[in-house]
């Protein structure tokens, strides 16, 4: 493959961050990748697994010469990061992000940018429940979307962007931060905060109810476990950023809820079948899809 940004800076080296370093190179888009974790113990890990090709605590020095800036790290931390690494930004450079909120993201990001650079935020839909810098691979993003915010960006640098996503195996996607917002709400963050609340009722049964539902687990609420693993802080911080798309959804599964509700308790069985016949559809559209 033709190297596509010569310096790539990942600030955030954990299961996204250290999985871009790995698939970048893996198709040999760049030639030098700097690793920035502010925490020395990480930094440590990541330097030991050989995930990047220099690793530093130091954000500003590893934005230092970089043609891309890859911001790897909760929405909640963005705003602050980039007030940080956007005046060491050599002209001409693009800013990007991983985040799974965007209008909170241009919200707390756009305030530090300067002409001189290009801001692209982005959101890979690629991810497992495991976190830090191990949890990483190459693979991840194989067949996966990658949505793109271009707004003012020059559309040769867009280009140039999807020209590197795509190399790493995704299929990039345009898209504006309000629609984002509500299919991530729906498709991504509602689920989380359903798995959440259903682990968590699990929790709070007593003692040997909550061992026998642990013990006993089918695959559903095994699946549910798995979603509910995933990194608190960053999904901490996608709810109380992406508050507004979340509850108007959490609001239309409530009244689908309770539709539900009644025809469990009347014996509707044709409502009840109605319902399963058509969901299970939308698994048939997205197995097609290849986002199984």
């Amino acid at each position: 493959m033709t190297i596509i940004y010569d310096k790539i800076a990942v600030i955030g080296v954990g299961l996204i961050g250290a999985s871009i370093a790995l698939a970048a190179r893996r198709a040999g888009l760049t030639s030098n990748i700097t690793g920035c974790e502010i925490d020395s113990g990480k930094a440590a890990e990541i330097e030991k697994l050989g995930l990047v090709d220099h690793v530093t605590t130091d954000a500003v020095a590893a934005v230092q010469d970089a043609d891309l800036v890859v911001m790897a790290v909760p929405v909640g931390a963005l705003g602050d990061l980039a007030a940080k690494i956007v005046p060491a930004m050599k002209p001409g450079a693009v800013l990007t992000d991983t985040g799974s909120t965007k209008r909170s993201v241009l919200r707390d990001v756009d305030p530090h940018i300067s002409g001189a650079i290009h801001w692209l935020p982005s959101h890979p839909l690629a991810g497992t429940e495991h976190s830090g810098p191990a949890a990483g691979f190459a693979e991840l993003f194989d067949g996966r979307y990658w949505l793109l915010l271009p707004r003012e960006v020059p559309e040769d640098e867009v280009v140039r962007f999807e020209s590197f996503v795509a190399a790493m195996g995704s299929v990039s996607e345009r898209m504006d931060a309000d629609y984002h917002d509500k299919v991530l709400a729906l498709t991504s963050h509602l689920p989380h905060l359903i798995a959440y609340t259903i682990v968590g009722t699990a929790v709070d049964l007593e003692g040997q109810l909550k061992n026998d539902v642990i013990r006993f687990s089918a695959s559903g609420f095994r699946d549910f476990t798995r979603i509910a693993a995933s990194d608190p802080v960053m999904w901490r911080d996608v709810f109380i950023n992406n508050d507004e798309a979340v509850l108007e959804m959490l609001q239309r599964f409530s009244e689908d809820l309770s539709y539900l509700q009644r025809a469990i308790r009347w014996g509707e069985k044709d409502k009840l079948e109605t319902l399963f016949s058509r969901t299970r559809e939308i698994r048939r559209s997205i197995i097609d899809a290849g986002q199984s």
